[in-house]
């Protein structure tokens, strides 16, 4: 007896062509502008304070309410995307984005840019997942979908290091208001070439939408964020703690919704396949260690080095460089039979290399840090890329932007609490090695001790040395963390690999024909 082997073997996913990888090119622009708004800001508060005249705390809320809008809903864009479609979504979020755009250009208060700030963070929130959920429809390949992934990481993480080079050049020889007018010929060029380019996808079944997710969701990300984000600055301060502790109540209290209610915003079914659950860990061990380097690092260039701002940005942008290369040669790696939990190991290894280097940073070893920083580097996009596209190949296509506001939620908070832990371990050695003599303002932070050294001699030199020892105590720490991660990630990983979900079946590509990408 015969079997037809038609009957029963599965064809390969299709390759993806010049189509998709033009479509994708099209996504990366929102993606780095995206990316770039977190840090774009960072020279231009100078003008924008000279010209608007803001208030202490309106300054911080020009400068905080981007990133905190945008964490916040993530998780909601993310649901939302699967329910009315990525594609729709991208493109309400690219006319949102342009339009605050416009405004914060010609803001006339700060009231004004603070609300153009808001909306920009509403339309970077849809923008993020769709672009990544978008990845994952047109690259069913898993080759070409771990090159593709690569790319997104590689554009996300370069973005924040060249936006607050862009902001230097850009107030150097226009008006403030340029830093957010680039934003506009990528959003319009997305609008006008996605419809064409890009394929619809949308979950076919996905049930009412839980709007008492959406406050619960923001309830338990912002007032963590918040807290972590305020810890390095100002210490353990009763209030932040609070924040935090409030921020993981309410967090509790979203994870029992989604375990409960019949149509979740996030399905816990996501965490039942291999892997998943171990890539938004990793994920977030792989922010804490590239934010919380990033506090030390930015502030040695600039202050322990005495170089000017935007001098600094332009040096800290060197580090960026081999980031290109990283995540590419990490998925041929695994195309080519690489166990993908050793070149997540061999991540994790090579960044906390990076904060071994660190720690041996005296007050005048700019090459030095800027190697520490590239190695960090490297190694985090390598873990990034990798454990995105494992949990993107896990996740069925239908959830994908639940799954990719989920790691880019699971970012955010790493991101936040490498800052406040690292942060600390960096003050408070700071605090010790000042001498006892030196001003109050010295003992709080470096920019108080430089203000006012001046006044006081050989206070420079004590704080630049006090300052360079927090960091390397911080490194010592992250390099322990990181070389943590790198066994739980031998461990946690070993033989997982990504299945296709069984909802790409043959017929896939005759769904996306219809949606006018093949």
């Amino acid at each position: 007896m015969t079997t037809n082997p038609t009957s029963t073997t599965t064809p390969p996913p299709a390759r993806a062509g010049r189509r998709e990888w033009t479509a994708l090119g099209v996504l990366m622009l929102p993606l780095l502008l995206v990316s770039m708004d977190v840090s774009v800001l960072y020279f231009a508060i100078p003008a924008i304070s000279a010209d608007l005249e803001p208030s202490g705390t309106q300054q911080l809320w020009i400068f905080d309410i981007y990133a905190f809008v945008l964490a916040g809903l993530l998780m909601t864009m993310g649901s939302l995307g699967d329910r009315i479609g990525h594609r729709r979504l991208l493109l309400i979020g690219a006319a949102a984005f342009g339009t605050a755009s416009l405004a914060a250009a010609y803001a006339n208060s700060a009231e004004m840019l603070i609300a153009a700030r808001a909306v920009l963070g509403i339309g970077g929130a849809t923008l993020m997942p769709s672009t990544m959920a978008m990845t994952r429809t047109m690259f069913t390949d898993p080759a070409q979908r771990a090159k593709a992934i690569g790319l997104w990481s590689g554009v996300m993480t370069a973005g924040i290091a060249l936006g607050s080079v862009m902001s230097g050049l850009l107030v150097e020889y226009f008006w403030w208001g340029s830093v957010f007018l680039v934003n506009l010929p990528a959003m319009a060029l997305l609008l006008v070439l996605g419809p064409v380019l890009l394929p619809e996808s949308k979950n076919p079944a996905p049930g009412r939408f839980d709007w008492l997710s959406v406050p619960l969701s923001m309830a338990a990300v912002l007032p963590v964020i918040y807290g972590l984000k305020e810890i390095p600055s100002d210490g353990w301060n009763v209030r932040y703690v609070v924040s935090v502790t409030v921020g993981l109540l309410f967090a509790t209290a979203f994870v029992h919704r989604q375990r409960t209610t019949a149509s979740p915003m996030i399905d816990p079914a996501l965490f039942r396949g291999r892997g998943f659950g171990p890539s938004v860990a990793l994920n977030l061990v792989s922010a804490f260690g590239i934010m919380g380097s990033a506090y030390f690092t930015t502030q040695y260039i600039q202050s322990v080095l005495d170089k000017s701002a935007l001098e600094a940005a332009l040096w800290a942008l060197l580090p960026s460089v081999p980031i290109g290369a990283a995540a590419p040669v990490a998925a041929g790696l695994v195309h080519k039979g690489v166990d993908r939990a050793h070149v997540v190991t061999a991540g994790f290894a090579i960044a906390a290399s990076g904060f071994s280097l660190l720690a041996f940073a005296g007050t005048d070893a700019m090459w030095l840090v800027l190697t520490a920083c590239a190695v960090l580097a490297v190694g985090g996009v390598i873990v990034m890329s990798q454990i995105m596209d494992l949990a993107m190949g896990t996740a069925p296509v239908e959830r994908a932007g639940s799954a990719s506001s989920l790691m880019e939620t699971g970012a955010e908070f790493g991101g936040a609490l490498g800052m406040a832990v690292l942060g600390s371990i960096g003050t408070a050695i700071y605090r010790h090695e000042m001498p006892a003599s030196a001003p109050d303002v010295a003992h709080e932070t470096l920019g108080g001790a430089l203000a006012v050294a001046d006044r006081v001699p050989g206070l420079a030199t004590a704080a630049r040395e006090a300052f360079t020892s927090g960091m390397q105590g911080a490194a010592i720490a992250g390099a322990v963390l990181l070389a943590g991660a790198a066994g739980l990630a031998a461990v946690t990983l070993r033989r997982v690999e990504a299945p296709e979900p069984a909802c790409e079946t043959p017929d896939a590509p005759s769904k996306l024909s219809a949606s006018g990408v093949r």
